[in-house]
C-alpha cells in the first residue's frame, strides 16, 4: 500500500494563515484547530521490483484556513457531510448508472450529507424490493436463486464503494 507522507513545510500563505493560532496552541496544551486546506504533491519514491519498501507520497501543505469561532460550526459540519460521503455514499439505478430523481436532488440543499445519505437510501430501497421480488418468485432453480443472489451482492456493493461522482469520475 502507498504511504502518503506529510512535509514539514508549508507554503507562505498557509504559514500566514497559522500565524494568528500558533500561541494559543502553544499555551494550551492538548489544544485543537479545525482547519480546511488543499496539499499538493511534491515527491514521489518507487521501490525497485523486490524490494521490502514500500512505495510512497510526500505533500505539501499549500494553502489552508481556519475558521474564526463563528465559523467553526459550519465547518465541523461540513466535516461531518464529508465523513458521511466518504463512508455511506452512493446508490446505483437498473442499469448500474447513478441517477436521483430532480425533486430528491432539489429536496438536498446542495447539502452533501442530504445528498448522500439520498442517494445511500434510495440504492438500499432499490436492492430491498429486488430482493422481495425474488422472495416472491415461485419454485426458482437452486442455480437461479444462487444468480439473484450475485445481482443483490454487486448492487449492494456498489452502492457501498461507489466513489463515482456526478460526472462518473471516480
Amino acid at each position: 500500500m502507498t504511504q502518503l507522507k506529510f512535509d514539514a513545510k508549508v507554503s507562505a500563505s498557509a504559514q500566514e494563515a497559522l500565524e494568528p493560532h500558533v500561541r494559543p496552541v502553544y499555551a494550551t496544551p492538548a489544544a485543537r484547530r479545525l482547519f480546511i486546506g488543499e496539499f499538493a504533491a511534491i515527491e514521489r519514491m518507487e521501490p525497485a521490483p523486490g524490494s521490502e519498501k514500500e512505495p510512497s507520497v510526500k505533500v505539501r501543505i499549500v494553502s489552508l484556513e481556519l475558521p474564526n469561532e463563528s465559523q467553526e460550526g459550519y465547518v465541523r459540519e461540513a466535516l461531518r457531510f464529508l465523513h458521511l460521503q466518504r463512508t455511506a455514499r452512493g446508490t446505483l439505478d437498473d442499469d448500474g448508472q447513478l441517477e436521483l430523481a430532480q425533486d430528491t436532488l432539489r429536496l438536498t440543499g446542495g447539502h452533501l450529507a442530504y445528498l448522500e445519505t439520498a442517494r445511500l437510501r434510495a440504492g438500499l430501497g432499490h436492492w430491498a424490493a429486488y430482493t422481495r421480488r425474488v422472495l416472491h418468485t415461485a419454485d426458482l432453480t437452486a442455480s437461479e436463486l444462487l444468480h439473484e443472489l450475485k445481482d443483490i451482492a454487486d448492487g449492494l456493493g456498489a452502492v457501498l464503494s461507489s466513489a463515482r461522482d456526478d460526472n462518473g469520475e471516480g
